[in-house]
Formats: C-alpha cells, structure tokens, sequence
C-alpha cells in the first residue's frame, strides 16, 4: 500500500523524483522544445473561468493479413443522412451543471494500492464492460494484456509488435475501445503509430470466447499522415451517444509549426466523432457540428488541440473532460458538458492555457478556455484522468483525478455551485501515463517507468 497522506513525508522524494525526471524522455507525450516565431492563425471559431491549481501539503509515497477499406485523410466519406439540425462553428460556453455530491475535495486524501506489476512500458487501462471484470493494459511496444483476478492471462489480447513503429518518445499503440455492444458485437478498435509514423486507427475482430483478439482480421478504418513524430494524441473512446471519440495532436514539432489546429482542412489538432456502425469504412454522425462548413472536414468535433493525452466521460452527467500538454509553459484540462453540440475550439496555438502564446495581446473571441491549469513549475505534460463513479469510496464521488507525467503530482479537479475547485492530493514521483477504471467505476493509474498498475483509494 502508498500511502499519499500529507503528514507522512520522507526523504526519498527528492531521489525518486530526480530518477524519473531522467527518464522523461520516454514520455509519450512530451512537449515541444521551443515555440517557433510564425504568425498565429486566426480562431476557426465562450469561454468558461479558468480554475488555477491551489496548492496542498507535500504528499509523497511511502510504500497477418493486409488491412483493408484505408480512407487517407484528405478523404471524408458522406454522411449516412441528411443532417437534421443547422450545424455552427460557434461554441456553445455553457457550464455543466453543479455537482450533488456530498464529496470534499478540500478533506479527500488517497492511497495508491500496487495491483499488478511486470508490464512493459504501459500506456492505456481499458475495460471491456462486458461483465467478465477484466482489465486491458496498453503496452507502448504493441501488446494489449489481460489482467483477471489479479493475474495476467498467459497469452496476450493482442499482439501487433510488427506493424507499431514505437521508436519515439511519443509513438507506439497508443489506444483501445471497446465496442459499446462488445461482446455482441464481437469488434475492438486501436489506434497506433505504424512503421511509417502515420497514425492508424483499425479495427479487429475478437475470437469466440471474447479471450484474445484476431490480428489477422484488421481493417484501417483511418490513416492519417504525421508531418513530425510528436503530438500523435492516440486515444480512443466512445461516448454516451455510441459514436468513437478520435484526438488527434497538431502534428507535432513545436508551437503548431504545420499550421494544422486551426485548420479545418485537416484532421491534426482535433477531436474527431465517426459512427463505427454505418459506412465505409465508417460514417459521419448526422448531427456532426461542422457539415454545413465547406472549410472544415465533417469527421471534426472540435479544433483547437495541440496533444489531447487522454479524456473521459463522466458515466454520470456525460460532461467531457480533456486533457491537452501544454508548449513552454502551461497544461490544461478543458470541460465540455454532456449536453453540448460540439464545435468547440480550445484555443491552440492563439492560447496556450489561458494566456496568448507568444503574445502580449490576442483575439479570444470564440475560443473555450481550461476549466484549470498549471505551470511548469508542477510538471511538463498533462495525463487526463477520470471521474470517480465507483460506490467503494463515496468520499471521492464526482471529483476528476488527473496528473502529470513529469512530476507526478495527482491532483483533484471538480466544481461545486458553478465554480472549478483544483486540488493537489499527492506527489507520487511516478511517471503517470494513464488512469482507467473498471467495470465498477473504480480507478487505476500506470507508471510508465515501473510497469506497476496502482489501485486508487480514498481514505
């Protein structure tokens, strides 16, 4: 058990700190060195108050075949209906509503529990929701290994080593979800870098007994050409409206180089929403926020990113949480409410945070700013998290967990009678890649350094 209570503090943070300070460069989602001097594009597209991080006590730790049916993307398949409702770039700036949780982020304290150890350079904790208790942990080089009853399974899930380029920092298999109606509906889908360093979002087929998935049977759903081998995004999620969820980085090398978040002409530096179930190879959501826009591509949710490394729904009130890294100075994490329409732009590169980037002055007109943020002083790159749902420790229900790679810090994110609370909870000194949650709603993290899956409690 790690204990992450404020009063125990030991000196071995400065050393665990310091070793995986060195080893950052394995992060996956570093940021960019310094920002270039190009002009900055004009918004494609409000703005909720930005929450700064409040600060807490010291807290540490003591304890084959080939794939078929490619659209390139500079194609965009038809949507499958006519849309119904006029579509607009205009965010829509409402706030999710008050939380009704009787929990207190100021009182919450919380331990990380190892639960499983041994896994190779981890990125993505993933449940399948299908009733059988399994976790599915992401491995950087090309694995998907099964955790059940605390053991992992012999054989992995799935096994692509071959076709995921994973020499960058930045790259390798990066993502998983599960079909919603899985196993009915007996399909997986990934996201990964290929040899190339071009992101490829498939699809495979998952064998009878729902045990591993068929690496034979994949079908490129989207390939999308990366210009450096930075800001791959990766994730992949299904929403409450059961379409898939796609983030896409900007591209990579620094300061939006390539010009591509605030293009709509391209799928680099935004959130994608595609229909798995209709097309071919998939389908444009009817009600897709951009259709009636020639100038922006239908598959586009929202603009403005630079590197979403991760985002989650909150399986109560369907509020999307993302969390974007941040360039030379600020990491954020945006809201948007469940029963927002899309059409979102985050600001990148006009903003970094809640700030202009490399501007005294700047044209915030349109743009959705972070719900919270912080500097470099606490970290270099944001790991989205989720919100708690779990009925272990209702001291936690409602508050959203996220951390930085670099540091480790842990902090607490939620909003009582309209107004955005942040609160660091604990300084692991681990090099958090990802959080999950299993069938229950309770939650994990990875060290990317260790392999350990931990086990979240609230004291």
């Amino acid at each position: 058990m790690y204990s992450l209570k404020p009063q125990k503090v030991v000196n071995v943070t400065v050393q665990i700190r310091t070793i995986l300070w060195t080893v950052a460069l394995f992060a996956i989602i570093l940021t960019g060195c310094a920002g270039d001097n190009d002009p900055t594009p004009a918004p494609l597209v409000a703005t909720p108050e930005t929450g700064a991080v409040e600060s807490s006590p010291t807290i540490v730790a003591t304890e084959d075949s080939t794939p078929t049916s490619e659209v390139m993307a500079g194609e965009t398949p038809e949507p499958e209906t006519d849309p119904t409702t006029e579509a607009t770039a205009e965010a829509q700036a409402t706030e999710p509503p008050p939380s009704e949780e009787t929990a207190d982020l100021e009182t919450l304290e919380i331990e990380l529990k190892e639960a499983a150890s041994g896994l190779n350079q981890p990125l993505k904790i993933v449940s399948a929701y299908d009733g059988s208790n399994r976790l599915f942990i992401v491995e950087k080089g090309g694995t998907i290994r099964t955790l059940l009853n605390g053991e992992f399974t012999p054989e992995p899930f799935l096994d692509i080593t071959e076709r995921v380029g994973s020499q960058g920092s930045e790259q390798g298999l990066l993502g998983l979800a599960f079909h919603p109606d899985f196993p009915e509906a007996n399909v997986v889908f990934i996201n990964y870098t290929d040899t190339g360093g071009n992101t490829i979002v498939s699809r495979f087929t998952v064998e009878g007994d729902a045990a591993i998935a068929d690496p034979g049977s994949e079908e490129v759903l989207l390939a999308v050409e990366q210009p450096a081998a930075n800001h791959n995004g990766g994730h992949l999620l299904f929403g409450p409206d059961g379409y898939l969820y796609i983030g896409l980085g900007d591209g990579g090398g620094s300061g939006d180089q390539f010009g591509n978040a605030q293009n709509g002409a391209t799928l680099l530096g935004a959130m994608l929403r595609i229909d798995v179930d209709s097309g071919d190879p998939y389908g444009i959501p009817e009600d897709n926020p951009f259709l009636d826009n020639a100038d922006v591509r239908d598959e586009i949710w929202a603009t403005g990113l630079r590197n979403p490394w991760r985002y989650d729904f909150d399986r109560s009130t369907g509020d999307l949480y993302i969390a974007d890294v941040g360039q030379n100075r600020i990491e954020e994490v945006n809201v948007q409410p469940g029963d927002n329409q899309g059409g979102e732009n985050y600001g990148w590169p006009v903003m970094e945070g809640s700030e202009c980037y490399q501007a005294d002055e700047c044209d915030q007109t349109g743009l959705v700013l972070p719900v919270t943020e912080y500097t470099h002083d606490d970290g270099c790159s944001v790991t989205g998290g989720n919100v708690y749902r779990g009925e272990t420790y209702p001291q936690m229900a409602g508050i959203y967990l996220f951390s930085d790679f670099c540091s480790g810090n842990i902090w607490g994110l939620t909003q009582t009678a309209g107004e955005w609370q942040t609160r660091l909870l604990a300084e692991s000194g681990f090099s958090v890649s990802s959080f999950g949650e299993d069938e229950a709603g309770e939650l994990y993290l990875v060290d990317l350094t260790s392999g350990v899956l931990y086990a979240i409690v609230a004291n």
